[in-house]
């Protein structure tokens, strides 16, 4: 994977009355970060409609695109959308259905999946949206297979996310498909932020974890596991290490990660396994046992299931981009 400068476009829709985190999310991501090391990008942010644009915190934006600055664009970010119950004006929705059209990746995140729906990107397909709109949003578009629980789903040219931080998760997973883990690792500490999570991890957790003795315990034993992901855990190996029986422990892991063991598990696996195949020349089997699958078959099963590629491909995409 090279890291030399890069022209590719990214457009990011603006309307009147958008929330200015949204905004900002593919915004922080794609902007140019002043390092030679980081590709760069031609970000446009291209107003859906006549300006200056208000936003949801009071102050007004003005941008110097119109939604003729999607042209060319290799991706199309949507970042949001103002009223669940308003539908998009239709030169916003057919500048999608062009963009798509002729090759370009369509990426929406938060409320943004429904301006993809009312343009009819998503039918037939997974998609996500906020999980607090979910049931509205399933009731209104059924021909879109909704995931409900996942931070963001990746279907090649149609990327959908979750609300809120998922944007930034959503946004930092494409600049990692395309770029590579140290890339998206290196802008990720520069923003102070996880450097990946599983579009497949949960994204509601019900709430945090009370601060207690036990909360230091299962940090420090997830710490470890990161660290020793070569070696075999399981549940009641895990809750051992962190001195609470396995109903506590359970409880507890559900509560801050918003997962099961096994699911976190597996998802910090691929990750390892993503990150070693992006950045190493190592085996297969080497790779499969340093990320804790035990064999290259496994692995390449792993794989298929959850990222609906090879091993073997995934490598040589990224080494040819």
């Amino acid at each position: 994977m090279t890291n030399s400068p890069t022209s590719t476009r990214i457009a990011v829709i603006a309307f009147d009355r958008i929330s200015p985190f949204h905004l900002s999310a593919p915004c922080l991501v794609f902007k140019d970060h002043g390092d030679d090391d980081l590709p760069r990008f031609d970000l446009r942010v291209c107003a859906a409609e006549p300006g200056p644009l208000r936003t949801e915190a009071g102050f007004s934006i003005q941008t110097r695109h119109g939604l003729s600055g999607l042209r060319g664009a290799d991706t199309v970010i949507v970042p949001s959308w103002r009223d669940i119950e308003e539908r998009p004006p239709e030169p916003l929705l057919a500048a999608l259905r062009r963009a798509h059209a002729r090759g370009a990746r369509i990426v929406s995140l938060c409320l943004g999946a429904y301006v993809l729906a009312e343009a009819g990107l998503l039918d037939g397909r997974p998609a996500t949206t906020h999980w607090a709109w979910s049931p509205h949003f399933h009731a209104r578009y059924p021909r879109v297979s909704l995931q409900r629980d996942v931070l963001y789903v990746d279907e090649d040219d149609i990327v959908t996310s979750a609300g809120t931080a998922a944007a930034l998760d959503c946004c930092l997973h494409l600049l990692r498909r395309d770029h590579g883990a140290d890339v998206a690792n290196r802008v990720a500490r520069r923003l102070v932020l996880a450097p990946h999570r599983q579009g497949s991890q949960a994204q509601y957790i019900d709430q945090p974890l009370p601060a207690s003795p036990d909360d230091d315990r299962l940090g420090a034993t997830l710490t470890w596991a990161l660290a020793h992901l070569e070696q075999p855990h399981d549940l009641d190996s895990l809750a051992a290490r962190a001195l609470m029986s396995r109903r506590t422990f359970t409880r507890r892991f559900r509560q801050a990660t918003g997962t099961t063991v096994g699911q976190w598990l597996l998802n910090q696996r691929l990750a390892r396994a993503q990150r070693l195949l992006e950045t190493s020349r190592l085996p297969l089997e080497a790779i499969a046992a340093q990320s804790g699958f035990g064999s290259a078959t496994t692995l390449r099963q792993r794989f298929a299931a959850v990222l609906k590629t090879s091993p073997s491909v995934y490598r040589r995409e990224f080494r040819e981009a």
